[in-house]
């Protein structure tokens, strides 16, 4: 009974939802494996989702098993490498000239504990894939999700962002590395990026009444999956101790709860955790920073974005 219970309260809560998306699109990044999969099967039972992946193959077993398991047809591969820009344009071209709507962005793809190594353009992999790749796909598809409004864009953060910070005189690691660090200063990047982004798009207030655009961040819980391949350590702990993580499903309940659910339609600028909001720390909460990072961020880019 004690385990049981343990259990439970591991899994956290579901999402309980049962909003429908029909004749609506959604995009997840990342969606071949682990919380990406599970949240595309669930969208999946609701409406169109376009996984958007590096390894396509991958990509289309997932498709394929989620099309047979929801009956779904729409479940639609795209090639998306969020480490080279160049990819990242190119899949936003493809999209854009093939789906006249998009309802919700997804941005759930990420790399964790990575040797120290860049990204096509030269960026330090954590950030260049889990922040910088991930706000360029946001800024190439936000005037389709403008038009297409209301809709929802649902950044995947952690609760690693409370070991973050922003290290704006060493973005890159080029002068000191950890790569547990770099992870969390990543996934502080998403926190400020959606803080910023729904201030933009809804001007001073936190009620979605601007573009009827929203943008929230959370964290899906410590979940049993291949996000840790990098360390052996991790990766032999995280079977140990796999009892106490949730499983990918799980994982993906709060992804989904900030998609679909009905009472969310007009907050904005929030960050949830078990389907509900959670503490955010204060270097997620500082406004400067997050004003300077999307600077910054731009600049990296070589965008211009108002």
């Amino acid at each position: 009974l004690a385990a049981l219970s343990c259990r439970r309260y591991v899994a956290g809560r579901p999402c309980k939802s049962a909003a429908r998306l029909d004749g609506k699109v959604a995009i997840i990044t990342g969606a071949n494996t682990g919380i990406g999969k599970e949240t595309a099967r669930e969208l999946a039972r609701r409406g169109k989702v376009i996984v958007a992946c590096r390894d396509t193959a991958k990509a289309e077993a997932a498709a394929s098993e989620i099309r047979a398991d929801t009956g779904n047809q729409q479940v639609i591969v795209k090639k998306l490498d969020l480490a080279d820009t160049r990819s990242i344009r190119e899949f936003a071209n493809s999209f854009l000239a093939e789906e006249k709507e998009l309802h919700i962005l997804i941005n759930n793809a990420g790399v964790m504990l990575c040797p120290y190594s860049k990204t096509a353009d030269g960026f330090e992999m954590h950030l260049g894939v889990n922040h910088l790749g991930h706000f360029l796909l946001t800024f190439l598809l936000l005037e389709r999700l403008k038009q297409s409004a209301p809709a929802r864009i649902v950044n995947v953060s952690s609760l690693a962002h409370h070991g973050g910070r922003i290290r704006f005189h060493d973005l890159h690691g080029e002068k000191s590395y950890n790569r547990g660090l770099a992870y969390c200063h990543s996934k502080l990047a998403n926190v400020l990026f959606t803080r910023e982004l729904a201030r933009r798009l809804q001007g001073k207030s936190w009620r979605a009444v601007g573009t009827k655009v929203t943008a929230n961040s959370l964290h899906p819980g410590s979940v049993y999956s291949e996000l840790v391949r990098h360390s052996l350590v991790i990766t032999w702990l995280w079977r140990i101790f796999s009892f106490f993580l949730k499983t990918p499903r799980e994982g993906a309940q709060t992804s989904v709860y900030c998609a679909v659910a009905e009472e969310l339609e007009s907050v904005t600028g929030q960050y949830f955790s078990d389907c509900r909001p959670a503490y955010v720390s204060p270097w997620g909460r500082d406004d400067e920073t997050a004003k300077k990072l999307w600077r910054v961020s731009c600049e990296q880019l070589g965008i211009q974005w108002d």
